[in-house]
């Protein structure tokens, strides 16, 4: 089984190529980036002979077209997926391959789902958005409410992380776009849009207690793909998703730039010179990050995405809270490790169905989690007597009584 795994040198892909590389079943891993020199370094850092890289520039179609060839599988983790997605996904539909991605910008998701036909006609399974949020979040939804629940109401996703070794350009744009674009709620049992900065948007702001990353933490509204494909599988009649990045010094200084209209594209005369906003607040945003990194005293990654899911058992209420945490991983591993597992599973067969389809609608809770436990070291050591992250697992009965679950 040969695997391509495009942006394979960036902080997701570069997770998913260790984590790929380690499995028996593939007999090929070709790494796809534009940045060739690091992705030899990547290939090199595996030790793995199986291990390779090529020059692949992801805006062109025929470029990609070239490097996926021969390959059973694409995984595609090139953002940002706004930009990108499209051209790849439709160069791999055309080749035939099935694919896998992790694709978390909802605009764009539901372009890419509108292929479902295309996938479908070329035979081709493909399933998006297959990182933490959407990915694992959509398969624990999964399992809560068609496992241990009668009923389902509500699913809730909050997410927060920060401290990466690395931050590039691609990422602050991201969010700069998350920022911008309506953003998807479903309440009330409607798809609705907020904005960020306004009244809809502000009113849906809140904090949370995140387990091992720490208390209070505020969140607001991200468009994500969950708030719109969970309800299309599940009965539910509210599902959001909401999110931060740490230091939240950090994240506020982002939001302010955008706020301000400083993620502008437009270019501007400044002493009889046009420059460009976003690239300055994206130059600045890096220059300060090391700054307020160094104050925090954030000195490693650290991460947790929560999934809380209301409903009833046995006629009374009860709620699940999942935790994916960690104190010494953060978005690389969160997301590159969920990534490699749907390609595992891909290769493995347990993908049902052909067309563009996200988590939910494919994959089997169990088998993502049978597989996760086996391949996934989420900080399972100790320091000092503390556990420093895990997945953890609480039902909190009708009396707001808290039990921890092994899963």
């Amino acid at each position: 089984m040969k695997v391509m795994v495009l942006g394979g040198s960036g902080a997701v892909g570069s997770v998913a190529v260790r984590t790929l590389s380690a499995q028996d079943m593939f007999s090929r891993i070709t790494i796809g980036d534009r940045n060739i020199g690091y992705a030899r370094k990547i290939a090199e850092d595996t030790g793995s002979s199986k291990v390779s890289c090529v020059e692949v520039d992801a805006e062109n179609r025929e470029d990609i077209m070239k490097a996926v060839q021969g390959h059973d599988v694409v995984l595609n983790c090139v953002g940002p997926f706004y930009r990108s997605v499209k051209t790849i996904l439709g160069a791999v539909l055309d080749r035939g391959i099935n694919y896998v991605d992790v694709c978390d910008d909802v605009d764009v998701t539901l372009d890419i789902l509108a292929m479902d036909e295309q996938a479908k006609e070329k035979g081709v399974t493909a399933l998006i958005g297959m990182g933490s949020s959407p990915g694992a979040t959509n398969l624990l939804a999964k399992l809560a409410c068609e496992t241990l629940l009668d009923e389902a109401d509500s699913v809730d996703i909050f997410h927060t992380h920060g401290g990466e070794a690395i931050e590039g350009e691609g990422v602050i744009g991201h969010r700069f776009h998350c920022m911008s674009i309506d953003i998807p709620m479903f309440l009330d049992g409607e798809l609705k849009y907020v904005k960020f900065f306004e009244p809809d948007g502000v009113a849906l702001r809140q904090t949370f207690d995140f387990p091992v990353v720490g208390k209070s933490i505020p969140i607001f509204p991200y468009p994500h793909p969950e708030q719109v494909t969970l309800p299309k599988y599940l009965k539910l009649r509210q599902v959001t998703n909401k999110g931060s990045v740490l230091p939240i010094e950090y994240y506020d200084l982002i939001k302010d730039l955008c706020r301000l209209g400083l993620h502008s594209t437009e270019k501007i005369q400044v002493r009889n010179q046009e420059v460009v906003p976003y690239d300055f607040s994206v130059a600045y945003i890096l220059k300060k990050r090391e700054e307020i990194l160094k104050a925090s005293g954030m000195d490693r990654p650290c991460g947790c995405c929560s999934v809380v899911v209301k409903g009833r058992k046995d006629g009374k209420p009860q709620e699940y809270r999942f935790h994916m945490a960690s104190r010494s991983q953060a978005l690389g591993e969160g997301t590159g490790i969920p990534a490699a597992m749907g390609t595992m599973l891909m290769a493995m067969g347990r993908i049902k169905g052909k067309g563009v389809m996200p988590p939910e609608a494919c994959v089997n809770p169990l088998d993502f989690i049978e597989l996760i436990s086996k391949v996934m070291r989420l900080d399972a050591k100790k320091e000092g007597g503390e556990s420093f992250g895990g997945v953890i697992v609480e039902r909190l009965d009708e009396n707001g009584r808290v039990e921890k679950l092994d899963i």
